[in-house]
């Protein structure tokens, strides 16, 4: 009677034993259906996200290269070069980076320099390309292409076009507040628009311009000097003589 009790009791158990595993087993396989419904759901999404990354980053490129060919086309007008706008552009970084801005700021500055001088695509090329001095008159035309170049981005409502309206319209106020078009003082005038125009100034006088030939080195470094905390702002000066061999380096490699 015993005997026959424990059979039943170890058929019993064998079969919850099978019971179980197949159960088991049956959730193994959902398991690892899902897992395969995941996979695919997983490798559609990220191949959707690859594409849209993919268009971003081809878009901000694009949008990087006709800034850059706008700012160049604006220098030509000039007879300036286009590594004119590189070099600026590689000193605008440099300063930003060593004045301690955040790194997409740098580089958005880095993108920007270079439609400094986009409002000069409005100025007559009597003016523009004038061999000698310009008399009052001209003078006062030349320095509208400021705000002409801050006319022509203002309403964009992209940060790398907002930046470079900044750039336009400030990298000729003076930190003694005596520049133009808004006669802008101290850190009334964006950092951007600071930046710019040591950038712009430094690389500016050591270049041949179609009124004047290039300055040597110590005559350049002397001008920056003497307009620290006038022209320029005291600390990006500063910066400027304390990385000298970085900003040397860059105009060597961009020669015109």
């Amino acid at each position: 009677m015993m005997e026959r009790w424990e059979n039943k009791l170890i058929t019993k158990i064998e079969e919850l034993q099978s019971d179980f595993m197949r159960t088991t087993d049956k959730l193994i396989k959902e398991v690892k259906r899902q897992e395969r419904i995941m996979l695919r759901s997983d490798k559609r999404q990220k191949k959707e996200y690859d594409e849209l990354l993919a268009l971003k980053i081809e878009i901000e490129e694009t949008q990087r290269e006709v800034v850059f060919t706008m700012g160049a086309m604006g220098e030509s007008r000039s007879k300036e070069t286009v590594n004119h706008v590189k070099r600026v552009a590689e000193y605008s970084y440099l300063l930003a980076k060593y004045y301690g801005l955040p790194k997409d700021e740098c580089e958005i500055l880095k993108q920007a320099s270079p439609m400094h001088d986009i409002g000069k695509v409005a100025i007559p090329d009597a003016i523009l390309n004038k061999p000698g001095f310009l008399t009052p008159d001209e003078r006062k035309i030349m320095e509208t292409h400021a705000q002409l170049g801050y006319d022509i981005l203002k309403y964009s409502t992209r940060s790398l076009l907002k930046a470079a309206a900044i750039v336009a319209n400030e990298h000729h106020e003076k930190y003694d507040g005596t520049g133009y078009p808004n006669k802008k003082k101290g850190e009334e005038i964006h950092i951007f628009g600071r930046i710019t125009a040591l950038a712009d100034v430094f690389d500016a006088l050591g270049s041949v311009r179609i009124y004047k030939e290039a300055w040597d080195d110590e005559r350049i470094f002397e001008l920056i000097k003497n307009e620290r905390g006038k022209h320029f702002d005291p600390k990006l000066v500063d910066i400027f003589f304390d990385h000298l061999d970085e900003f040397l380096e860059i105009r060597d490699k961009h020669k015109d």
